[in-house]
């Protein structure tokens, strides 16, 4: 499954991770450096999987957990109509 940002949706990159910011209504997320390198990659066109892996290789997580953060990030995401099946 491929994600794309919603194109309302503008992103900008802090020293703390990514904030989102959704010009429909005002509404932001912010993002810590394990929820942004996990978005990056998916809207990047990483798998689920690929992005599980890339978080393993980062952090000192197993792959359960890593492959239930990203889900859970995407799943928040895609709620909140910031991110969509491309």
């Amino acid at each position: 499954m491929t994600w794309t940002l919603h194109p309302d949706v503008s992103t900008v990159d802090t020293d703390y991770g990514t904030v989102l910011l959704d010009g429909r209504d005002g509404r932001y997320w912010q993002l810590n450096p394990t929820a942004s390198l996990a978005f990056r990659a998916l809207v990047d066109g990483s798998t689920v999987q690929e992005t599980a892996e890339r978080l393993m290789a980062v952090y000192d997580v197993d792959e359960p957990r890593a492959r239930a953060d990203v889900e859970r990030l995407m799943t928040d995401l895609r709620q909140a109509k910031v991110v969509r099946e491309a």
